[in-house]
């Protein structure tokens, strides 16, 4: 095989790992099944590949047939793969106390969210349960630009490469607008982003030894808890994303990281 020819054929199998890991990224909590011609239709491709593919992959085990007549769903590899890797993520196994305490002193719902595919994804939700009316948020779910944990992660994301893949298509004013919003983000440690319809969300980052790993966020409305700067929630979102940060062996970094350090 000549050196054209073996170019060629690792391209056509670098394309193929991405048409997969873009497959799988069409799945998400409320989207569960899939037959391929919907897959086609999402991704731009011809229904006859988009089948190649989705057969593939459950030949492999990554999927499997789904309950309507031609679809698919995620398989037993998948979840397989999944448990391990938050194995791996010793901050959802620490988590959880943190997420209740901050919970009860914020008086609203906690959060931690990890980086997924393309974004943050809620990992692990922690309600208040002495409101009457409860704002939350499903765990799975995979967060936009306009969230705040979205924003804290891109703000210290070591791959910025990726950080150009979901802020690349942003008009010159916007792009200038979140890059001073990231700076803002670097120098006091913590975002706070007015959501639709009066809800509130803010986040704070959680470091190990290789870099950001997690957020730790709040999200409620701002009768349920002051989310104002310095405020008493504010710095209890703070401490706790400190406090993890600790335990995971992030401190040398979140030392660095300005205000943010100071506790």
């Amino acid at each position: 095989m000549t050196g054209e020819s073996v170019d060629e054929a690792a391209s056509g199998d670098i394309q193929a790992v991405a048409r997969v890991g873009q497959i799988f990224s069409l799945f998400s909590p409320a989207v569960t099944e899939l037959t391929a011609g919907e897959v086609a239709d999402l991704l731009g491709l011809n229904r006859t590949t988009a089948y190649r593919y989705c057969t593939s992959l459950v030949t492999a085990g990554f999927l499997e047939r789904g309950g309507r007549r031609g679809s698919f769903v995620l398989g037993g590899l998948m979840l397989q793969l999944g448990i391990l890797a938050l194995g791996r993520r010793r901050i959802v196994e620490l988590a959880p106390p943190h997420l209740a305490r901050l919970s009860d002193r914020a008086h609203t719902t906690a959060l931690l969210s990890l980086w997924g595919a393309q974004g943050p994804v809620v990992t692990r939700v922690e309600e208040n349960s002495d409101r009457k009316v409860l704002v939350t948020v499903r765990v799975g779910v995979q967060l936009d630009l306009s969230a705040a944990q979205m924003k804290v992660f891109l703000a210290w994301h070591p791959d910025r490469f990726a950080v150009e893949r979901i802020i690349g298509q942003l008009a010159a004013g916007e792009r200038a607008a979140l890059e001073q919003t990231f700076e803002e983000i670097r120098r006091t440690g913590i975002c706070i982003v007015d959501e639709i319809d009066g809800l509130v969300g803010a986040a704070a980052p959680v470091f190990d030894e290789y870099g950001i790993c997690a957020t730790v966020a709040l999200l409620g409305t701002d009768r349920m808890s002051d989310f104002s700067p310095g405020s008493l929630a504010m710095n209890e979102l703070m401490a706790t994303a400190a406090a993890l940060s600790d335990e995971v062996g992030g401190t040398e970094r979140r030392m660095t990281k300005g205000r943010y350090a100071t506790r």
